[in-house]
């Protein structure tokens, strides 16, 4: 059993013995298409023994007895749930000795796209990013009943939500349980590229311009709306929050990679969990739409759903060019101390 107070992060042993070798631990969570955990890891050097496996909707508190018990040669089980309203975590316990708190990336949901916990990264230092304490989403209005129960159960406290004031006017937010700060980050000519796309004057090439410049303009332009969200994670009764936009890509997703530059996830990761928006947006839901603009419109609006490596890219240079480094980003433009940055990790990581 685990308390918050008891909780042993990845590549910490129970055992007193340091002349043993702490193997590491990499694990896997996904839920299936109907609704079931499928859990997976594996462990260099490899372990002989059994994992335990506990189950909580809280992933810093797992009272219960062990669920399952399972050979660790076999590397993968499944938990068998017809509960779709709560997310549920476990909590691996390798011979007893190495513990780990592992949960599924996305949040199962009917109307939301892109909705994710960005729990469980692993940093440089070899600390674990707390799971059920920061989600990123796509908009939250129009919400199905099962989706609002979904969200009283991740408990969240505060939307963060990055979209513009006319965004927000026209899908107001749908969920009224949580304390909604709006921190508008304005996309200029919005609007204008909207009505360019159905009148099939954009291109692919347009639209991928159109998104490179939107991305650069949120270092040169909204430094000081990044700055105010970005300082809602200093609060520990804020949490937990969730981040949100129109998709959860663009604005969410430059937002998230700040806070995981700070938690010192390694940019690889970062960048993977930006990319993974191409996983978790439902662009079918858009098909029917789509099909009444022109091939070129079509095209754009592909760009325009989808996350590309190369707008991390410009943003990065961007940032090198304006501030010399991400660190005196933080530290400068958005004037975020190096306290700062040590309580939001104090807060956010095992």
């Amino acid at each position: 059993m685990m308390s918050k107070y008891l909780f042993i992060p990845l590549f910490i042993s129970l055992l007193s013995a340091c002349s043993l070798r702490t193997p590491t631990i990499h694990t896997n969570c996904e839920r299936n298409e109907i609704g079931n955990y499928i859990l997976r890891w594996e462990t260099n050097p490899v372990l002989e023994g059994t994992v335990s496996v506990s189950v909580s909707n809280d992933p810093d508190r797992f009272d219960g007895p062990a669920t399952q018990f399972v050979d660790i040669a076999e590397g993968v089980t499944t938990y068998i749930t017809d509960d779709n309203t709560n997310r549920q975590y476990f909590l691996l316990d390798f011979n007893n000795r190495y513990q780990q708190v592992v949960g599924s990336r996305s949040v199962a949901m009917d109307s939301v796209q892109n909705i994710r916990d960005l729990g469980g990264y692993l940093t440089s230092k070899g600390q674990m990013v707390r799971w059920g304490r920061v989600f990123r989403s796509g908009k939250l209005s129009r919400l199905s009943e099962w989706d609002s129960v979904r969200l009283d159960n991740l408990k969240i406290k505060t939307i963060i939500d990055l979209r513009s004031d006319r965004e927000r006017e026209l899908y107001p937010c749908g969920y009224g349980k949580a304390t909604l700060v709006p921190i508008p980050i304005v996309i200029p000519r919005l609007n204008e590229i909207a009505e360019r796309v159905e009148e099939g004057e954009i291109r692919k090439g347009d639209a991928f311009v159109a998104m490179q410049d939107e991305y650069i303009q949120f270092v040169t332009r909204n430094t000081e709306a990044f700055a105010q969200a970005l300082r809602i994670f200093l609060d520990e009764s804020r949490y937990p929050i969730c981040v949100s936009c129109i998709f959860g890509k663009d604005r969410t997703g430059f937002l998230s990679m700040l806070l995981l530059y700070i938690l010192g996830v390694p940019s690889e990761t970062i960048r993977a969990d930006y990319m993974s928006s191409n996983n978790y947006i439902d662009t079918s839901k858009f098909a029917q739409w789509a099909t009444r603009l022109s091939s070129d419109s079509q095209e754009s609006v592909t760009v325009f759903l989808a996350a590309h490596e190369e707008l991390v890219d410009a943003i990065v240079h961007q940032i090198n060019k304006d501030y010399g480094s991400i660190q005196d980003y933080l530290e400068t433009g958005l004037r975020l101390s190096k306290e700062d940055q040590d309580k939001i990790r104090e807060i956010l990581l095992y």
